[in-house]
């Protein structure tokens, strides 16, 4: 070959290896903050989110998933935090201005962020990444706007349910001829069950957490309060106090008491132990939420368990007024100082269409979809029992978006409703406490 003709052809190589590197898509990074467990054992290098079981297997696989698909070199990584300390330390964090890309957020927590300014109005960017925010639910709409204006991605309605052990509800003759469990309509009738299935099972009818508790018994006093008419938490307008000693707070709280106090609540239970009682046949039903229907779903499945073939979930039953539970939702937002670039910024909102898109994935692990396409497909009506929880869409209630530090507020009422419970803590003395200790928060925050 000739020189000339050698040089040529290593002109040709160098010009389309020039060429490749423009054309090569940088890599770029954007971290994801969330809680839901880790699970990288079982699911770290998995991108078939149809095999993917409970919260955490999803949002791992649909990460990766979208880590292995998507055109843009566009790398995601996740920053899991235990739920506990979650809020604080992403505080801490945006002090620090080490503040993620994205962060999950609560409905509940997130006016907290916007009244702060940590959060801008995203309708503009929204749309130009092709989310339309008139597609979200009612209640997803409600959680994530403020004056008119979005500030959030809305991921999941979530709400307060009672899951059943058919197994053992039968034994004591609660269900019905379909095999649906018998559902009570008062608190008498709920009582008179609770103690028939003692008798017949030997067994308390109820576990819930009761042992390093930080919101489960808030939501659960929520549901019941909820339930009755002219239930209102708050008093004051633009000055809010809690208001414990209404009638029908009181309501609700005796009859929590009562039912601890009778033995129909399985004692000395925190939130894994109140699960693992139930899947383990210690307790006829588990009040918690959306999220472990996937799991209580796929132990119904395995022959030999106490849940085979034997289990059901409902929202909180109508117990007195009106149809109402305790539900909340989990969103995606771009804090403040969350990215250093315009392409940082453009990588999130791509992420962000794709959890958008991916709403009905997520609904398998029993969340209700956000996204109304989602909500309204066949695909999610064919999931387990969802027929059973799409009212919570239109029944689930929280506390008012005015309500600043609500999660400082679940947290103070749940311990001292587990204070009235666990250590005979007399009742006018558990709402003087909570009244206290909110009080005195929300008069902090003014």
């Amino acid at each position: 070959m000739t020189t000339t003709a050698t040089r040529a052809l290593i002109g040709l190589g160098l010009c389309a290896a020039f060429s490749g590197a423009v054309q090569a898509q940088p890599k770029t990074e954007i971290t994801l903050s969330r809680f839901f467990g880790s699970c990288e054992a079982d699911y770290g290098k998995s991108t078939d989110v149809k095999a993917a079981r409970g919260e955490c297997g999803v949002i791992t696989t649909l990460v990766n998933q979208f880590n292995a698909t998507n055109k843009d070199n566009i790398v995601v990584k996740p920053q899991i935090v235990e739920w506990g300390p979650y809020y604080d330390q992403l505080t801490a964090r945006i002090v620090a201005r080490d503040v993620p890309t994205i962060a999950v957020m609560h409905e509940s927590s997130l006016g907290d962020f916007v009244s702060r300014k940590l959060i801008e109005p995203v309708d503009d960017s929204f749309k130009a990444a092709g989310i339309d925010t008139a597609q979200y639910s009612d209640h997803a709409k409600a959680g994530t706007q403020f004056g008119g204006k979005t500030y959030a991605l809305p991921f999941d309605t979530w709400g307060w349910l009672w899951h059943f052990n058919l197994n053992l509800m039968k034994k004591a003759g609660l269900t019905k001829p379909d095999g649906t469990p018998v559902m009570p309509t008062t608190p008498d009738e709920l009582l008179a069950q609770a103690r028939k299935f003692k008798e017949a099972t030997g067994k308390p009818y109820f576990s819930w957490t009761t042992v390093n508790s930080t919101s489960p018994n808030m939501r659960t006093f929520l549901s019941l309060f909820y339930q009755q008419n002219g239930a209102e938490l708050f008093k004051g307008g633009a000055k809010p106090q809690l208001d414990m000693k209404s009638p029908q707070a009181t309501k609700a709280l005796t009859l929590m008491n009562q039912m601890y106090s009778e033995g129909l609540v399985m004692t000395g239970l925190d939130y894994g132990a109140a699960n693992q009682a139930f899947v383990n046949g210690e307790t006829g039903v588990v009040v918690v939420g959306t999220w472990k229907i996937d799991d209580f779903v796929a132990q119904a499945e395995k022959p030999g368990t106490a849940l085979s073939n034997g289990y059901a979930v409902y929202p909180f039953p109508k117990l007195l007024d009106r149809k109402s539970e305790f539900a909340d939702g989990h969103t995606w937002v771009m804090l403040k100082g969350g990215t250093k670039d315009e392409a940082q910024r453009k990588a999130a909102l791509t992420f962000l269409k794709f959890l958008w898109d991916n709403d009905g994935e997520w609904a398998r692990t029993g969340h209700l979809p956000a996204n109304k396409t989602a909500l309204d497909s066949a695909a999610f009506k064919a999931m387990p029992m969802r027929s059973n929880i799409v009212e919570l869409s239109s029944t689930g209630r929280g506390m008012p978006h005015s309500i600043p530090r609500q999660r400082a507020i679940e947290i103070a009422v749940d311990q001292e409703i587990g204070n009235m419970m666990v250590s005979k803590k007399p009742l006018a003395e558990t709402q003087d406490a909570a009244e206290s200790r909110v009080n005195k928060l929300l008069d902090s925050v003014r």
